[in-house]
C-alpha cells in the first residue's frame, strides 16, 4: 500500500473465510448475508485491538468468486491495513491473492466466461465512457450470447454434416440419378446448411468490416501532428495538453523524436502525438531520423493534424503533400484535417482555403485557421477535432438485437478479430467443398468443425488457458 488512504477493503476467499471472520470479532456470530455490520476487529493472537470496521459476509455460491467471502472495510491508514493484513496471514493456510486470483476463481467457477473477464479487465482501466460503456456491455454477457449464437449455428450444420458421413449409405449420396446434377446432388447432402452457413459468413465478415472501432474505443485513437518545421505544432501539442509538454522554440528542428499525450476528446481515449518537423532534406542524421518516424506515425494514425505556417502556407503545403500522400491509402478523407497556425499574421485577403497548392479540398476534412498565440480559432477546430474523434469510433455504443442485425457484434481486441477472421475463412472454404458433392462432405465437415472451435476460443468455450493467464495476471492484486 503506497498511501494511506480515507477507507481500505479487505477481501477474503476459500472455505475459512467465514471462520476467519469469527477469530478476528472474538467469535460473534456471523453477521447477515450481504449486510454490512459494524464490528470491533481483533488481533486473535496477541488479544490487541485492530480496528473498528464495516464487515460483510458472502456466503457460497452467491459471492463474486462462488466460494465464502468477506470483506472488511477498514481505515485506510497503514498501520491498520498492515495490521489486519498481518492478523490475517497468522491464521494456518492463509496466503496473499495473486493477481487476478479473485476473477480467476469466478472463472472456475463459471461466473464469468473468457469475454466477460476481458470486460472486467477494461473497466478497471477505463479512462472515459467510451470505454466504461463498452465495457460495461460486454460485462453484461449480450457479446457472450452473440458468438454463443454463431457456435450454435455452426455446431448445428456439424451435426448434419456428422449425420451424411454416418448415414451416407441410407441417403443414397453416390446414386446415380444424384450424381447427374451437382446442384440436386448439393442439396440432398447439405438441405439448407449451406443457405444458413451463408448467411452466418456474410454476418461474421460484417462485423470484420467495422473499422477497428472497438479496439479504437479501448486502445485509444492515435492522433499525429504533423508538419514542416516551425509550423507550431508543439505549441498545439502543448495546448491540447494543457501544460507545457513540448519544448516550443523558434530555432527550427527542435522536436526530433514523436512525444505523446494521453487526451479525453468527446468522451474518447486519444493518444496525440508531436513528430518532428518534416522537410525536403538535412544533412542532420539525427533530424533525418526524427522526419522518418514522423512519416511513420502518419501512416499509422488513425488521425491525422496537418499543420503548416499559414504566413508561408504554399511551401508547407508542398513539403505537407508528401507525408500525406504516403498516408493516404489507410486513411479517408474526413481523417485529416489541415491546420493554418498564425491566422492572426495572415494577410486576411489571402487566397481561398479552397485553393490548396497540390492538394484538393476533397483529400481533407476541413480547414481550419488558428493562432496557437491568440488561441483565435482554436474552439472550433477542437470541436471539429472531437466531432472526428467520435464519427471514428461511432456506431458501436450499443448491443441491442436491432443494433447487431444492422452493424454486426462489437470487436474490441485484435484476439477476437483473429478468431473471428480465421472462422470466415474456414466458413468460405467450407461454402466452397460442399458444392463439389459427396466426395467432399468430409472436409466440408472438417471446416464447420474448425469455425466453431475458433468461436468457442473468444468466450473460453475451449481451452485458452494462455490467453486466461496473460489476462489474469494483467489484473491488480485483489482482483
Amino acid at each position: 500500500m503506497s498511501q494511506a488512504t480515507a477507507l481500505a477493503v479487505i477481501r477474503l476467499s476459500g472455505p475459512q473465510a467465514a471462520h476467519y471472520l469469527q477469530q478476528l470479532t472474538n467469535n460473534k456470530p456471523l453477521p447477515k448475508p450481504r449486510v454490512a455490520t459494524l464490528r470491533r476487529l481483533t488481533d486473535p493472537f496477541s488479544g490487541q485491538p485492530v480496528d473498528h470496521a464495516l464487515v460483510l459476509y458472502f456466503p457460497a455460491p452467491n459471492s463474486f468468486t462462488g466460494e465464502d467471502v468477506v470483506e472488511l472495510h477498514c481505515h485506510g491508514s497503514r498501520a491498520v491495513v498492515t495490521a489486519v493484513t498481518d492478523a490475517l496471514l497468522s491464521f494456518e493456510n492463509s496466503r496473499l491473492a495473486e493477481p487476478g486470483e479473485f476473477t480467476q476463481r469466478a472463472w472456475w467457477a463459471g461466473k464469468f466466461d473468457a469475454l466477460q473477464v476481458e470486460a472486467l479487465a477494461d473497466l478497471l482501466t477505463a479512462d472515459t465512457s467510451t470505454q466504461r460503456l463498452q465495457a460495461l456491455q460486454q460485462l453484461d454477457g449480450k457479446l457472450s450470447q452473440i458468438y454463443a449464437d454463431w457456435r450454435s449455428t455452426l455446431i448445428a450444420g456439424l451435426a448434419h454434416a456428422e449425420a451424411v458421413i454416418d448415414f451416407g449409405d441410407d441417403e443414397h449420396l453416390d446414386d446415380d440419378d444424384a450424381a447427374d446434377s451437382s446442384a440436386h446432388a448439393q442439396w440432398n447432402i447439405w438441405g439448407g446448411v449451406i443457405d444458413s452457413m451463408t448467411v452466418l459468413r456474410n454476418n461474421m465478415q460484417k462485423q470484420l468490416q467495422d473499422a477497428r472501432r472497438g479496439e479504437l474505443i479501448r486502445e485509444g485513437i492515435q492522433i499525429a501532428i504533423v508538419g514542416p518545421p516551425n509550423a507550431g505544432k508543439s505549441s498545439l501539442f502543448n495546448l491540447l495538453a494543457e501544460r507545457d509538454a513540448a519544448i516550443v522554440s523558434p530555432t527550427a528542428g527542435t522536436t526530433r523524436d514523436i512525444l505523446e499525450v494521453s487526451l479525453n476528446l468527446g468522451g474518447v481515449k486519444c493518444i496525440v502525438q508531436d513528430t518532428a518537423g518534416v522537410r525536403r532534406s538535412t544533412d542532420d542524421d539525427i533530424e533525418r531520423e526524427g522526419m522518418k518516424r514522423a512519416q511513420a506515425a502518419a501512416a499509422k494514425a488513425d488521425l491525422v493534424v496537418a499543420m503548416v505556417d499559414g504566413t508561408e502556407r504554399d511551401v508547407g503545403l508542398q513539403i505537407l503533400k508528401n507525408v500525406m500522400d504516403q498516408a493516404k491509402e489507410e486513411l479517408t478523407s474526413a481523417q485529416i484535417l489541415l491546420v493554418l497556425n498564425k491566422s492572426d499574421l495572415m494577410d486576411a485577403s489571402a487566397t481561398s482555403d479552397n485553393e490548396l497548392p497540390g492538394i484538393s479540398v476533397g483529400q481533407i476534412g476541413g480547414v481550419y485557421r488558428i493562432s496557437c498565440v491568440t488561441q483565435q480559432g482554436i474552439d472550433v477546430f477542437l470541436d471539429s477535432l472531437s466531432d472526428a474523434v467520435v464519427s471514428r469510433v461511432s456506431g458501436n455504443m450499443s448491443l441491442s438485437d436491432e443494433s447487431v442485425a444492422t452493424e454486426g457484434a462489437l470487436i474490441t481486441r485484435a484476439r477476437h478479430r483473429q478468431h473471428v477472421q480465421t472462422s470466415v475463412e474456414a466458413l468460405d472454404r467450407f461454402i466452397e467443398l460442399s458444392q463439389q458433392g459427396s466426395m467432399t462432405v468430409d472436409l466440408a465437415a472438417e471446416e464447420l468443425r474448425l469455425a466453431a472451435s475458433e468461436l468457442g476460443r473468444i468466450t473460453g468455450a475451449v481451452d485458452v488457458e494462455d490467453v486466461l493467464d496473460k489476462l489474469f495476471a494483467d489484473f491488480c492484486i485483489g482482483k
